[in-house]
């Protein structure tokens, strides 16, 4: 997705690990206990909260929207960036067929890949009941060589999974869906690089190995009565990630941290949808959301016991491998919702749009494992900041109009939020307070892409951001949450899509941001000692992208299609203040791709990476040693070969 939306940006800091970020609506690179800027959707089903991307694999996937945010009124908290949706292929109940796909890669400087990956479309009552399931593996080959360690391509990941869909519908108005998903990611080592060391090396004491395990079940009812649909979604997520970071200290012995994040998530939601001609209608409903997450950590020493030195104040090195519990947290979010819009046309050729979403939230929180330089009274003030109710009310109007013909203009305001909770600062367990984000755009499209010869658009936004939760680090080397004051943020978009022939489109957008802390929280004004450290962390200054398309016959059963893209990503900082504020980016992100089509099969060829660059696509390495030095390179030219075969 990153390589083919120009608003979509993320953090690298390996695969299920990341967070994303949807046009310049970013807290922070650093991975903590705050809620996602960005909501991300698997149909109608919540796929995370309080945790970053859980990359699910694209496999037998119809399509993936992305709606920039904030989308407060319909998403509720954590959507203030924007929303990715996930739309996979729904059980046909009429035809059996699937699809089996293959590849194998090769990376320069690195070691080899593969993939494989299968889908079985089963009707078992014919136009009743039908099963779709989808099972895939991926090993992606390391590239970065330890030479503290004296070992090569370290940071190799192997994912698998699969999803799982039964449709039942008992007649043409009901509709029901079960579905279930299970992914596991593991990666041997970090992917970050040091440039002293030299490229694509570094030198740690440890390996940093993670893993992220994610599971999802839903259940859908849909039924339609003419314009009127009900749709019914609740769900359960559990989304297990363990990292680990090298905690060595100068001239000390190998040292682990590792940190353990468990996210359950259930929701439901229930809405009532009046779809009318020319985009006029109303939508209400009510949700329920309640998220726990835990957070737990420890350290472990490797060298002989009694001579360690203090890594963690408070908490004790065992040595010899032994691991000592650090501080950790429990935060609690519930949330109840009534939501509604409702598009009328108050004169001719002019829609008008009005929503409001009323949020009742109720949190709690706890410090798990707490070291004993935490007094029982710190304890209890803690958790008495914690246990709290909020209720909030977003509202949202939007103007549209296609008296040009050809050509809508547009003109929206929508609002979002995040809950607050608890973190742990310097082994201390400290509330955070919720933000808000106010968003103002107008903008205009002319054309349809696909459709028409030329197809433009444009908008252009202005960001308000109150009380901004942001991951950063304490003194100590560790994420934790704070609010780290108040921002603004100008955004500047463009997009053109030409179809140049019958056979041959390309396309080309733009994004240019200009954030800034405007109002800053006190330990950031102490710590920034430059204009450029106070920009909104990793947004990116400007962003672009151009592609083509060429598909063509080459004879009567078989086809060629050809894609190509360059994706540049501009320069932004990783966090804010000195510390973290080392630059990143600005760099180009190239592919190329081939497929041949021949009835049922078809074979690829794709090289990515056409000219070997470096980059910088993240500046952190281990938050214990915040060194200028580190980068995470771009995976170098990786040339993949491929065949799927449908039936």
């Amino acid at each position: 997705m990153l390589a083919r939306v120009a608003s979509l940006s993320s953090t690298h800091a390996g695969a299920g690990r990341n967070k994303l970020f949807i046009r310049a609506i970013a807290d922070s690179g650093v991975a903590g206990p705050t809620q996602a800027t960005t909501g991300q959707y698997l149909a109608d089903m919540r796929l995370n909260y309080a945790a970053p991307d859980p990359d699910l694999k694209l496999y037998d996937v119809g399509r993936v929207e992305v709606l920039e945010g904030p989308q407060g009124t319909l998403y509720g908290a954590g959507s203030l960036g924007g929303i990715i949706r996930i739309m996979p292929n729904a059980p046909n109940l009429g035809e059996m067929g699937g699809q089996v796909s293959a590849g194998l890669s090769a990376t320069q400087h690195g070691d080899p890949g593969g993939d494989l990956s299968a889908t079985l479309n089963l009707p078992i009552v014919a136009e009743k009941l039908a099963l779709r399931v989808v099972g895939y593996g991926v090993q992606d080959g390391g590239y970065i060589d330890d030479v503290n360690r004296g070992k090569e391509d370290v940071n190799r990941t192997r994912t698998w999974g699969g999803r799982a869909a039964l449709r039942f519908a008992p007649d043409d108005d009901w509709t029901i869906d079960l579905n279930g998903v299970y992914q596991q990611i593991e990666g041997d080592d970090a992917q970050y690089a040091t440039r002293s060391v030299g490229r694509l090396e570094r030198a740690s004491a440890v390996a940093q190995p993670y893993r992220s395990d994610y599971l999802l079940g839903n259940v859908r009812l849909e039924k339609q009565w003419d314009s009127l649909r009900f749709v019914s979604s609740t769900g359960f997520v559990r989304h297990d990630l363990s990292e680990s970071y090298d905690a060595t200290q100068p001239g000390g012995p190998p040292a682990l941290f590792r940190q353990r994040n468990e996210v359950d998530i259930f929701s439901t939601e229930n809405r009532l949808v009046r779809d009318l001609d020319n985009g006029l209608g109303w939508i209400l409903g009510g949700s329920y959301l309640q998220s726990r997450s835990k957070i737990y950590r420890s350290l472990t020493g490797f060298g002989a016991a009694l001579i360690q030195p203090e890594v963690l104040p408070g908490v004790p090195v065992f040595g010899r491998g032994q691991p000592a519990a650090a501080t950790g947290v429990r935060n609690s979010v519930k949330e109840a919702t009534l939501f509604g819009e409702a598009s009328f046309e108050p004169v001719r050729g002019l829609i008008a749009t009005f929503g409001g979403r009323l949020t009742n939230s109720r949190l709690s929180g706890e410090a798990l494992d707490p070291v004993a330089a935490l007094s029982s009274a710190d304890l209890a003030r803690a958790e008495a900041q914690a246990d709290r109710s909020e209720t909030i009310f977003l509202p949202s109007a939007s103007l549209l109009t296609d008296a040009i013909p050809n050509v809508t203009l547009y003109a929206r305001f929508q609002q979002g939020f995040r809950p607050g909770g608890l973190a742990v600062d310097d082994q201390r367990v400290r509330r955070f307070q919720n933000d808000r984000i106010s968003t103002i755009e107008s903008g205009f499209r002319m054309g349809l892409p696909g459709r028409d010869t030329i197809a433009l658009s444009a908008n252009i936004a202005y960001t308000d951001w109150r009380d901004i939760q942001a991951d950063v680090t304490d003194r100590i080397g560790l994420p934790t949450t704070a609010n780290i004051g108040d921002g603004r943020i100008y955004t500047l978009e463009g997009r053109i899509v030409a179809r140049a022939t019958p056979r041959l489109t390309l396309d080309g957008s733009i994004i240019y941001n200009d954030s800034r802390l405007t109002r800053q929280a006190a330990f950031i004004r102490a710590l920034s000692y430059d204009d450029q450290s106070l920009a909104v962390p990793n947004v990116a200054n400007l962003g672009g992208r151009l592609a083509f398309d060429y598909r063509a016959p080459l004879s009567d059963r078989m086809n060629l299609h050809l894609t190509g893209s360059a994706r540049y990503v501009g320069k932004s900082r990783l966090g804010v203040g000195p510390i973290l504020g080392q630059t990143q980016g600005d760099y180009v992100d190239t592919s190329l791709s081939a497929s041949v089509t021949r009835g049922p099969v078809q074979y690829s060829l794709s090289l990515t990476n056409l000219f070997d660059s470096e980059g910088n696509r993240f500046s952190l390495g281990t938050p214990f040693d915040l060194n200028t030095d580190y980068y995470t390179p771009l995976r170098p030219r990786t040339l993949r070969i491929g065949v799927d075969f449908a039936f």
